[in-house]
């Protein structure tokens, strides 16, 4: 019978060792290569969980595929920028983003990154 206990999501990526890099040392997640596989697993707390695969011809993601909820996304978006991460992705034709990335308007503070991949990433105040 179908349920939904233990279900996560997953997305691709176009280079595996990239991504272990970027959401280990970079992001600080808990990541677990499946040997053998071609698969890293994201620990997001909680039992959380993401798959990230490897994919050939990869196409990034147009839409927000992971979201980190965070109190703080101005103390958030600084930490990222210092580690190296862009948070100002978008137009403001595509999103009304400040300088440093972040919406202001029309719901909770967000501002989004991307991946090595050029998946789209986002924190959001919560």
């Amino acid at each position: 019978m179908f349920h939904a206990d233990g279900a996560y999501s997953g997305f691709a990526v176009d280079d595996l060792d990239a991504a272990h890099r970027f959401y280990a040392d970079t992001l600080g997640l808990t990541v677990e290569v499946l040997e053998g596989s071609g698969f890293l697993t994201l620990h997001l707390g909680s039992g959380g969980r993401v798959l990230v695969y490897g994919k050939p011809r990869h196409e990034p993601a147009s839409f927000t595929v992971l979201n980190f909820p965070v109190a703080d996304v101005e103390a958030a978006v600084d930490d990222l920028r210092s580690r190296g991460v862009e948070t100002k992705i978008y137009d403001d034709a595509d999103f009304p983003t400040d300088s440093r990335g972040i919406m202001r308007e029309g719901g909770p503070l967000i501002a989004w990154f991307r991946d090595p991949a050029g998946n789209v990433l986002a924190v959001l105040e919560e």
